[in-house]
């Protein structure tokens, strides 16, 4: 099985991925920037985009496939899940991985008795439910999600509908594994192992992954420089494109 990776422009190769239920075609809002100063390599993840879904459905397996594709020398740029995936590659490809962009990522996407920065995990397992019963209302609800928090929603949101319908819906088994994932990882202890150069960009308002685990992986990593977006929900790279094309050109912490 193969994934499908588009790539344009010219420069160190900077790998991009996207966050759950989404496409590569989300970076197109700051792709052509980007290409200006960067070999851009953009990632349909398993079960999204053009990518087919992967068994077994596991962060290892998605890390493994993207891994295999990784160009010699590059940045990896994740985005909310697609942040998870990128720690996970850091650790694994420390020679290749040279540097990190983690966009509203967090280390574990559920509340734990040692964790307050994450959602309920009830929550989250009656969302899985309401995406087999519901698929299309749980999708658009989980749009309006994302924008919450942000002084130009409304913009915002357009944005997300407009590139989330540029492709065929994902597929329902990837969103699920996905889901799955976010619902079972925690790499809280294993930050401390990465020594990339790594950025952290995040919305304030953020209330799907909350600002304060963005501030707690800056204190957890060694080399690492946050930067915390005012009125700005999950999608900081929508709502602030200038900042987020600047912050991956002078991505040295």
């Amino acid at each position: 099985m193969h994934l499908h990776i588009e790539s344009i422009g010219a420069g160190p190769n900077l790998v991009m991925l996207h966050g759950w239920a989404m496409h590569s075609g989300i970076w197109d809002g700051v792709r052509e920037r980007l290409a200006q100063h960067f070999r851009l390599h953009l990632v349909d993840l398993p079960g999204h985009g053009f990518s087919p879904a992967c068994e077994p459905g596991t962060l290892e397996r998605v890390v493994e496939m993207i891994s295999d594709t990784l160009p010699g020398s590059c940045m990896v740029c994740g985005w909310s899940l697609g942040g998870q995936v990128a720690v996970e590659l850091a650790l694994r490809e420390p020679v290749r991985v040279k540097k990190l962009a983690l966009i509203s990522t967090t280390p574990c996407f559920v509340k734990r008795k040692d964790w307050q920065w994450g959602m309920d995990r009830a929550t989250l397992q009656l969302f899985m439910r309401n995406l087999k019963r519901d698929y299309a209302t749980t999708l658009s609800r989980f749009l309006t999600l994302q924008v919450s928090g942000s002084a130009d929603a409304t913009a915002v949101l357009s944005q997300l509908r407009e590139s989330f319908f540029r492709r065929d819906q994902p597929d329902e088994a990837g969103l699920q594994t996905g889901l799955q994932i976010l619902l079972t990882s925690d790499l809280r202890g294993k930050l401390r192992n990465i020594t990339q150069p790594t950025i952290l960009l995040h919305g304030e308002n953020d209330v799907i992954t909350g600002p304060g685990a963005a501030r707690w992986m800056s204190q957890q990593l060694q080399n690492s420089r946050l930067v915390m977006l005012p009125h700005c929900g999950h999608a900081p790279f929508l709502s602030y494109p200038d900042q987020f094309v600047a912050s991956m050109v002078r991505i040295e912490v």
